[in-house]
């Protein structure tokens, strides 16, 4: 089979499974949220935290609560990799380096899942699991309560109740991603993947040395890590390693797991706001940005430019045989196009072009579908512009799902937008700088730029994945690129809970003849556009010194 069939077959497959996975996940993830009812390990869990689940919190409460939890889990996922070398499990590896340990924690807490490190060198089972493991569960879990907060602003009304965090928090860990996390580690394990706690073993390679291959329970934290849209690896290689991906099957579930999240919530939020059609212009959206990204990038590996390409017949370098090139243009897409930041193949190996795509999914802020939660919160707040825009162009106030856009919210998306491009652009240029810093560029030219960029993006974007061809495990970038991820997560957490109470405390408006729909194909295209603008005119400088430079 070709690798043209074989990707064809790969995206039917997928969007069928997606297709199903759409309809019954996101209603089951509307009425975990609309349960009234509470389990009983809940109810034992908010007792212990002393917490009244049926009292519901306002805005900067609800935000108070985000902060805090994810602030205790930055140090306590710090301190494990410090204390690392005194606990079991540690499979004799030594407390991990301050500015490594405060990068990995503000990174595994922020979604981001960068890794400065190479994972089968340098944390123990302990750390894998109980710290690694469990913030890719917490943080996932506060991205998607976070969004549920933006949908019920736009459904309440003349309230400041935004619903309560660790309601949301507990119920989207143990309703949600548990029972699929479980479910996919079984599938991941039938198809290969390793699950054990053994220690290194010692095998004689062909040239006659000895390497140590070393086992460990991946397949539980790899589908967290897909499911999550975390995408830190267990090993260095990441998703390209056998062991955590070890054939096309493999690869295609953990697309699958990857988009299923993402997906499903734009049914959930149509379900919310009593209008599957908004869900559905949502998802539109999402996939018309997803198809041309996907197009881009597949274009251009299998188009294979550069004369030892050329020469070669295909462009494989950086990538995995079993998957090719069609599995690698799928899978790098999925993980860029949401927080996840996974990788089957080396994105710095890719041509300079379909480089480039990937790293503007990330500068579009991960929306097409994004990451869970932060993915549909990050499109609706480009919808709200889209509105505004729209609003100004024909002379009257603009509203969306029945409340109007006014002048703080407007200001509140305003900062929204601003937070992100803020982290990525100053840390990239800070990077470039001092000859100190520039000295962690392995490559030169245009194409170290963007090594450079890509690494700013990915962290301000919260993906992870990096580009390669840069040595990032230095102070400065640790220190660095740890307060770009806890800015690009953090700051705009702030202004999206900010305007989900400014939302709940208007009364609806009616709808009138002179209400723009927005659950139409003009608006689709309309947020599309508004998406790619806003994109174009905050990145291209930067976008044309790096990617764009090389390919053109």
């Amino acid at each position: 089979m070709s690798d043209l069939a074989a990707g064809l077959l790969q995206i039917l497959a997928l969007v069928v499974a997606l297709g199903f996975a759409w309809k019954y996940l996101g209603d089951y993830l509307a009425r975990v949220y609309e349960s009234p009812k509470h389990f009983r390990v809940e109810r034992l869990l908010y007792r212990t935290v002393g917490v009244d689940p049926d009292a519901d919190q306002r805005w900067p409460v609800y935000l108070r609560s985000v902060l805090a939890f994810s602030a205790v889990g930055v140090l306590a996922l710090y301190l494990l990799q410090r204390v690392q070398g005194a606990l079991p499990l540690s499979l004799g590896f030594p407390g991990v380096d301050p500015a490594l340990a405060f990068n990995t924690a503000a990174s595994f807490v922020s979604n981001t899942n960068w890794q400065a490190y190479s994972g089968e060198s340098t944390m123990g089972h302990l750390t894998q699991m109980a710290g690694l493991a469990v913030q890719n569960f917490a943080s996932a879990a506060v991205g998607m309560a976070v969004a549920v907060a933006l949908i019920r602003g736009f459904v309440r009304k003349g309230t400041d109740r935004l619903g309560n965090f660790w309601v949301d928090l507990f119920r989207t860990s143990f309703r949600i991603l548990l029972p699929i996390a479980v479910i996919g580690t079984l599938v991941l394990v039938a198809a290969g993947v390793v699950q054990s706690f053994a220690s290194p073993h010692e095998v004689t390679t062909l040239a006659g040395g000895t390497q140590a291959v070393p086992g460990g329970p991946v397949a539980s934290q790899e589908v967290i890590k897909e499911l999550g849209t975390n995408g830190g690896g267990f090993w260095n290689a990441n998703s390209a390693h056998p062991f955590e991906n070890p054939n096309a099957f493999s690869n295609w579930f953990e697309i699958f797991l990857i988009l299923l999240i993402p997906v499903a919530l734009t049914r959930t939020f149509g379900r919310l706001v009593g209008s599957r059609k908004q869900g559905l212009a949502i998802l539109a959206a999402m996939t018309t940005i997803f198809t041309l990204a996907l197009a881009g990038v597949w274009a251009f590996e299998a188009a294979h430019p550069g004369t030892a390409s050329q020469l070669a017949g295909t462009a494989m370098e950086g990538k995995e045989t079993r998957f090719g090139v069609s599995g690698s243009a799928l899978f790098a897409t999925a993980t860029t196009g949401t927080s996840t930041g996974a990788v089957n193949s080396f994105h710095d190996s890719f041509s300079a072009l379909g480089g480039g795509i990937v790293l503007l999914n990330m500068l579009l802020g991960e929306i097409a579908p994004g990451g869970v939660g932060s993915g549909l919160y990050g499109i609706l707040i480009m919808s709200i512009l889209a509105v505004f825009v729209a609003g100004l162009m024909v002379g009257r106030t603009p509203e969306f799902l029945g409340k109007k856009i006014q002048a703080r919210e407007i200001k509140l998306v305003s900062l929204y937008i601003l937070a992100t491009p803020i982290a990525v652009l100053v840390g990239a240029g800070l990077a470039m700088a001092f000859d100190s810093t520039r000295g962690s560029m392995l490559n030169s030219g245009p194409h170290g730029f963007s090594e450079v960029l890509y690494a700013f993006a990915s962290g301000g974007n919260n993906n992870g994945s990096a580009f390669a061809g840069i040595s990032v495990n230095t102070p400065f970038y640790n220190t660095a690129i740890g307060l770009a991820m806890l800015i690009g997560r953090f700051l705009p957490i702030i202004f999206v809970l900010a305007l989900a109470g400014s939302l709940a405390r208007q009364q609806p408006v009616p709808v009138t003849a002179g209400t723009l729909p927005t659950h139409r194909t003009l608006f689709v295209g309309l947020l599309v556009g508004v998406i790619l603008i806003v994109t174009g005119l905050t990145y291209f400088p930067a976008l044309s010194l790096g990617p764009l430079a090389e390919g053109l």
